[in-house]
């Protein structure tokens, strides 16, 4: 398995929310770019977030998002 640019789009996005405050989700602009429009897309269709364009995390997208910003720390770090 390769990291796409359209998976890292969706590591992106996931990197954005902010995991101490679950009442705060994200909102991806009509005006944003089309590969991040799209990445939204998908992480909706994926279950992850609640709306395709940003919105909360569900469960699975909370999960996701925790392994995602772990992983991105640990690289950096």
């Amino acid at each position: 398995m390769s990291l796409t640019p359209a998976l890292l789009e969706e590591l992106e996005l996931l990197n954005m929310f902010n995991l101490d405050n679950g009442q705060q989700g994200i909102k991806i602009h009509s005006d944003a770019e089309s590969s991040i429009i799209a990445a939204g897309q998908r992480l909706f269709d994926k279950g992850m977030i609640t709306l395709p364009d940003g919105g909360y995390l569900t469960p699975r997208g909370l999960e996701t998002s925790e392994h995602a910003q772990v992983l991105i720390t640990l690289l950096q770090g």
